[in-house]
């Protein structure tokens, strides 16, 4: 393959990693508590030299680079605005911490989005998922359907002379969470429970998805014209290259 066409057909290869990101990040724009992902570019070895038939700093045509490759997929864990809804099993969390949440194959999961319901036998569940919120001792949250609560600022849901502590902690590090789907995270870390002064939620609001659709639109028109760049480059340089080697035939 001509060393031209080589790395262009690397850079839209990055180019069409990084639309499915942004796509996904628009598919979630009004996703309660989603945090954004954020593809990470890096400058990248040609292929003899990723292949160790060369060194860096030869001064080969190798060394002039191989384009660029995307290295990881990051997650903007940057606190969202809150909405008010006045929905009563709206919460969000005014501050660091997740919520948790059982997986459906029984996993301790985390999450930001705090749109929760009661099925019909009273388990607090998460919207839609229809899994379980805990309580801080992994335990699941029932009330009574036809009985008041009220959801303090520090996380504890009064009903009846009951008190349940929504399940709140924080990772060691955030590197150390992986999105298993559904907006929720598992932690592969020791992850910590936020200490009654750091547990401050907000009933009746909703932490709004941390996927800004404007940004992630211009971001989306950005990253198609590169592509588009790419493979018209692709395409000029086959064409180059048919040329010349008709102009070989033809001598």
């Amino acid at each position: 393959m001509p060393y031209g066409m080589y790395i262009s057909a690397e850079g839209a290869a990055a180019q069409a990693q990084r639309l499915e990101v942004i796509a996904n990040n628009m598919a979630n724009v009004d996703t309660a508590g989603f945090k954004q992902d954020v593809a990470m570019f890096q400058a990248r070895y040609a292929e003899a030299i990723q292949k160790g038939q060369a060194s860096p700093g030869d001064r080969s045509i190798n060394d002039l680079g191989g384009g660029v490759k995307i290295i990881d997929v990051e997650t903007d864990y940057s606190p969202g605005e809150l909405k008010q809804t006045g929905a009563p099993l709206d919460v969000a969390i005014n501050g660091p911490g997740f919520f948790h949440v059982r997986s459906d194959d029984g996993r301790l999961c985390l999450s930001r989005a705090g749109a929760f319901e009661l099925d019909p036998q009273g388990h607090l569940i998460t919207q839609g998922g229809k899994r379980p919120v805990l309580d801080q001792q992994g335990g699941e949250i029932t009330l009574l359907n036809d009985q008041p609560f009220n959801i303090t600022a520090d996380g504890f849901i009064e009903q009846a002379g009951s008190l349940f502590a929504l399940g709140m902690s924080r990772p060691e590090s955030l590197d150390e969470m992986v999105k298993v789907g559904n907006n929720l995270w598992e932690p592969t870390g020791t992850i910590q429970p936020l200490a009654l002064s750091e547990r401050d939620v907000r009933q009746g609001y909703l932490e709004v998805s941390g996927a800004n659709p404007v940004r992630q639109m211009m971001a989306m028109i950005e990253t198609t014209r590169a592509f588009e760049a790419n493979t018209r480059m692709i395409q000029n340089q086959d064409s180059i290259t048919g040329s010349l080697l008709g102009r070989v035939l033809r001598a």
